[in-house]
C-alpha cells in the first residue's frame, strides 16, 4: 500500500476589506506634501466602493488642511498619533474634536523630570488641543509658532494660560543623539509611563498617554463602527505605525519605510512618490468589485 503526503491547506482568504487606514507623512502624501490625483481617485473610488478610509497621523489637527477635502463622508481623521479624533467636515480651521485621550498633567511633568536626568540636553514641547508651546531651546517651527515659549515646567503648570486646554502629547528634541538611540535611550526611560515614539527623520519623539497609541485609537473607532481588525488593511512608514500596521489584518510598509515597520508589515509597497497607497487600494477596489 502507497501513502501519498496530504494536501497543503490554502491559506485562507482575506475578508473583504472594510477600511483603509493611512499615515500621511512619507506614506499618502508625496514629500512635497501634495496628494497626487491617482491618490484622490483611489481614495474616491474605495469609499464609493464602500470601503472607509481613515486618516491616522502624528500631525495635530490644525495640518489636516492638505487632505480635508479627501475625508469623504465620515469626515473623520485620527490625530497625534491617537490622542484625539477630528471630524474634519467644514474645511481648513473647523475641525472638531470628537474623542480626546489626553495625558494628564502629572504625568506629563513626570516624563519630562525623568528623561531631563536620563537624556541631559532635551528639550520640550507641550502640543494641546489649541496649539502648541515650547521650550526656548526647543527647535522653533516656523509653520506653527508657539503659542508660548517657557520650560516645560511652567507650561505644563496649573496656572499656565494654556491649562484648561487638554495635552494631547509631548515633543522632545535632542541635538546630537541620532533619532533611533534617542528613542531607545527615551523608551528605556520612560518605561510604562508613557508611548513614546517618533515619525520624524529628526531626533525628534512624540509621547502620548499610556496605552495611546494609533493601533489603539483605530482600534477604537473600528469597534464602534463593527469592523474586526482583518477587515483593516493599513498603511505606514515610520516606527509610529508599527502597532497600527501589525494590529491590521493587512499592514503596508512603503518603500521608503523605516527598517521596523518594514519588519513588522504583512506586506510592501512602492514609494510615497510613487502613489504606493494608490497602488493597494486600486487592487482592493478591483477585488470588491469584482466579488459583486
Amino acid at each position: 500500500m502507497t501513502t501519498s503526503a496530504a494536501a497543503p491547506h490554502p491559506e485562507p482568504a482575506h475578508p473583504r476589506p472594510r477600511l483603509v487606514a493611512t499615515d500621511l507623512d512619507g506614506t499618502l502624501l508625496r514629500d512635497d506634501k501634495s496628494v497626487s490625483p491617482r491618490t484622490v481617485a483611489a481614495l474616491a473610488a474605495a469609499e464609493e466602493a464602500g470601503i472607509e478610509v481613515f486618516f491616522v497621523t502624528g500631525r495635530p489637527a490644525r495640518w489636516m488642511d492638505v487632505v480635508s477635502d479627501h475625508v469623504h463622508g465620515h469626515g473623520l481623521a485620527i490625530c497625534g498619533n491617537g490622542a484625539a479624533v477630528v471630524d474634519l467636515h467644514g474645511g481648513p480651521g473647523r475641525h472638531r474634536f470628537v474623542k480626546l485621550r489626553p495625558m494628564e498633567r502629572e504625568s506629563a511633568l513626570d516624563v519630562v523630570d525623568v528623561l531631563r536626568a536620563a537624556v541631559p540636553g532635551t528639550t520640550f514641547a507641550v502640543e494641546r488641543t489649541g496649539g502648541l508651546g515650547y521650550e526656548p531651546a526647543y527647535p522653533p517651527l516656523h509653520m506653527d509658532p508657539a503659542l508660548v515659549t517657557a520650560p516645560a515646567e511652567k507650561l505644563l503648570a496649573e496656572d499656565s494660560d494654556l491649562a484648561d486646554q487638554p495635552i494631547l502629547k509631548l515633543l522632545a528634541h535632542h541635538g546630537e543623539l541620532s533619532p533611533d538611540d534617542f528613542l531607545t535611550h527615551a523608551r528605556a526611560a520612560v518605561g510604562p509611563r508613557a508611548e513614546v515614539t517618533r515619525s520624524s527623520p529628526t531626533a525628534l519623539l512624540e509621547i502620548s498617554a499610556p496605552g495611546v497609541s494609533k493601533a489603539s485609537t483605530l482600534a477604537l473607532c473600528c469597534e464602534e463602527r463593527g469592523i474586526r481588525p482583518e477587515e483593516v488593511v493599513a498603511f505606514g512608514d515610520m516606527p509610529n505605525d508599527v502597532e497600527m500596521l501589525s494590529w491590521a489584518g493587512r499592514g503596508y510598509a512603503m518603500a521608503n519605510a523605516h527598517p521596523d515597520v518594514i519588519t513588522a508589515a504583512y506586506g510592501r509597497t512602492v514609494a510615497n512618490n510613487d502613489d504606493g497607497v494608490a497602488v493597494i487600494v486600486e487592487q482592493l477596489v478591483a477585488e470588491a468589485q469584482s466579488a459583486g
